[in-house]
């Protein structure tokens, strides 16, 4: 019994040693690391911010083992970025930091990765009010300068560079039409302060239609850059559920393009699923609470045939701006030329004249102009201008002859009628509509 009484007391005084060793001041743990993880629903915005600012620092170090590096053909400098395992060190304002970064595969065979920041722990509460803040407005300062912008893919988990060159410079459009567009798209981001007096979420829908091959992809690229804005693609056919939908707003950042393609057709088919996503999921999802769930936020959705959507989806609060993407007009081609030939006064050239008469009687997509333009007979001169002119007359007179002998008003070709440049831009002022 004594054994036992002095086995158990010992065990006591070992553990009230051990427990006075581990609290006591010597023992504390100084430092404190925090784990920041890459997230898709929604995007860490840390995270994000740290893979663009941590390059912009000393990343190649004494302790240095691996490196990143990646180029594309349209950089003209190759980029470096941290490898799994490796660290680097960051000072501010008399703080010293490591960075950390790792790279971790689950049991579920998913990828985890993440970046760890350790510094003292008395300097927690700078890091979190100035720090980390100031990561994140160096990073977007290098997105700025750099014009680094990036196309995801809300379906997977893919993230390329915008590397899409088109302007408002660029892109094949009436004169007026681009003004407009301008100008809604500038007063919307300046206009933060009157979005939160009238109670409406900062967001603004555009709708592109008409026919294919008439620059709505070139368009959305040329907002893009005109606004410094990243770019999420969504495929309705990829999305099961009214409840995934959601999700796919909170995957998407604030001062961001969402583009859903092809709306008529997605939706259509969408709603025929047993499980698929339903009108009034996708009419909450435009404008309904989920919406607001981000700033400057700009929704662009496409279609071929305005007529077959449901007029619901069309109004103010849903589809702000209707943009009608319309055939080759003699404008367009004037910026063409000027893109593809180098022609500045093309109103000299006698083809002009011709030429503009064609488009006018002869409905042909800007898509099947850059097409002909990028044409050369091996034995043509590239800078032959006036040849490169003669093949698109020759190309339109086919096109209006093959019209002519069908004499059949097909339906791509009503929707595709030229009109006066419908772009319907609704005033921010009377935006006060139902949401």
């Amino acid at each position: 019994m004594n054994f036992i009484v002095e086995k158990l007391m010992l065990f006591i005084s070992t553990a009230l040693n051990y427990r006075a060793t581990l609290f006591s001041p010597g023992h504390y743990h100084h430092d404190l690391t925090f784990i920041i993880r890459q997230n898709s629903t929604p995007p860490n915005q840390v995270y994000d911010a740290a893979e663009l600012y941590l390059p912009s620092i000393e990343l190649i170090n004494p302790s240095t083992r691996t490196i990143g590096v990646s180029k594309t053909p349209r950089q003209e400098a190759v980029k470096l970025a941290m490898e799994s395992g490796e660290q680097v060190a960051d000072a501010f304002e008399g703080i010293n930091l490591k960075w950390h970064y790792v790279v971790k595969t689950l049991p579920n065979c998913r990828i985890e990765r993440q970046f760890e920041l350790t510094f003292h722990k008395k300097h927690k509460d700078k890091v979190m009010t100035s720090y980390l803040p100031y990561v994140v407005a160096r990073a977007e300062a290098i997105k700025e300068e750099k014009k680094i912008l990036k196309l995801r893919s809300v379906n997977s988990p893919s993230r390329v560079d915008l590397e899409h060159p088109a302007t408002f410079e660029t892109i094949a459009m009436e004169p007026d039409q681009k003004t407009k567009i301008i100008k809604d798209l500038d007063r919307f981001v300046r206009r933060r302060e009157f979005y939160k007096k009238v109670g409406k979420a900062w967001k603004r829908g555009y709708l592109l239609y008409g026919p294919p091959g008439t620059g709505k992809s070139s368009l959305i690229a040329a907002m893009a850059n005109h606004l410094k804005f990243d770019v999420y693609e969504l495929e309705l056919d990829g999305i099961y559920s009214d409840s995934q939908l959601k999700s796919v707003l909170l995957s998407t950042a604030n001062r961001s393009i969402l583009v859903i393609e092809d709306i008529d057709f997605g939706a259509i088919n969408a709603r025929n699923r047993k499980c698929g996503i339903t009108l009034s999921g996708l009419l909450n999802f435009m404008d309904g609470l989920w919406s607001s769930c981000g700033d400057e936020r700009i929704i662009v959705f496409t279609t071929n045939h305005k007529d077959r959507l449901e007029p619901a989806l069309l109004r103010p609060g849903r589809m702000d701006v209707h943009i009608h993407m319309s055939y080759c007009t003699p404008h367009a081609f004037k910026v063409l030329a000027s893109n593809y030939l180098g022609v500045q006064d093309l109103d000299r050239d006698p083809l002009y004249g011709e030429i503009a008469g064609l488009l006018e009687s002869t409905e042909v997509a800007p898509a099947e102009v850059c097409e002909e333009l990028l044409k050369r007979d091996d034995d043509v001169d590239d800078d032959d201008v006036d040849a490169a002119l003669q093949g698109v007359v020759k190309f339109l007179k086919l096109k209006k002859l093959e019209r002519d002998n069908n004499n059949i008003d097909k339906p791509e070709f009503q929707e595709g009628k030229r009109q006066d440049m419908d772009v319907n831009v609704n005033d921010d002022d009377s935006e006060s509509s139902s949401t």
